[in-house]
């Protein structure tokens, strides 16, 4: 059993908020995060946004948590954003002056990512299964990230008609430009393997056996880091990938909502 510094025991019970959409385990100072919308592959819906949104923040200020793992139910990580909510948000009648609801949409889960991508605590994602769009998103903002056999990472925005919007900046961060750029104009399918060599992701697992002994191998690793440390070293490193990102974003989630509006987009999706 891993044992935490002194200062950390004395904290309080931690109390994770209630969700519907996701399944929470809080043990020995790991929270497991799990995606359960199963019957949609674990597709994001706003409510998953605002839900994983809420976890992040209960946890941001506990150094007794020092890890947080992100999987998905039923064998897939995540399809991505759900067709269902930016359905709604194309049909919501616009106000004069009012912004687009499909940017306001798109840009929150932008500003999701960038709290996931600011956790002080040490971030894991475990990928099997589809990881496509907002999940392969959700795989480039974690600190550590796991591809299992079988996974396929996709970004399938532009062969439906829109942009990667929110995603894509934490791509180029991840892989550097003509990695994210070959990505995007292809809708490439990576393998597992195919991942870990583009720098996606960082270890390969041959089944979820395999996926479980790294997990607690690489748990074992952030453990013998001090968190305090930790959080402030990715503080750092964060204030140097960050120069005008929120810009970025908030002019990504406008060019969204304007190809999301378009003919080709309308029948991408709704295919």
């Amino acid at each position: 059993r891993r044992h935490a510094p002194q200062e950390e025991k004395s904290m309080s019970t931690l109390e994770l908020p209630p969700t519907d959409t996701l399944a929470l385990v809080h043990s020995d100072g790991v929270v497991h995060v799990t995606l359960a919308r199963p019957q949609a592959r674990n597709a994001m819906s706003a409510a998953m946004v605002r839900e994983l949104v809420s976890v992040f923040e209960a946890v941001r200020d506990r150094r007794d948590v020092r890890v947080i793992v992100l999987r998905g139910s039923d064998g897939h990580f995540c399809a991505g954003g759900d067709i269902k909510d930016m359905s709604a948000a194309r049909s919501a009648t616009i106000a004069p002056g009012d912004p687009d609801p499909i940017a306001v949409m798109n840009r929150q889960f932008g500003a999701a990512l960038s709290v996931f991508n600011a956790a002080p605590q040490a971030v894991i994602a475990v990928c099997e299964g589809a990881v496509m769009g907002g999940g392969f998103g959700l795989a480039c903002v974690a600190d550590v990230t796991i591809a299992v056999e079988g996974a396929k990472f996709r970004l399938p925005e532009t062969s439906l008609g829109v942009t990667p919007a929110q995603i894509a900046p934490f791509i180029v961060q991840r892989v550097g430009i003509t990695h994210a750029r070959r990505l995007a104009v292809t809708g490439a399918r990576l393998g597992a393997r195919d991942a870990v060599a583009l720098g996606i992701a960082h270890r390969y697992a041959q089944g979820t056996e395999e996926a479980e002994s790294l997990l607690a191998q690489v748990i074992d690793e952030v453990y013998k880091c001090e968190p305090h440390a930790v959080a402030l070293t990715k503080q750092l490193m964060l204030k140097v990938a960050a120069v005008e990102l929120e810009e970025v974003l908030d002019h990504a989630a406008r060019d969204f909502a304007a190809a999301a509006r378009s003919d080709a987009a309308v029948e991408g999706m709704t295919a």
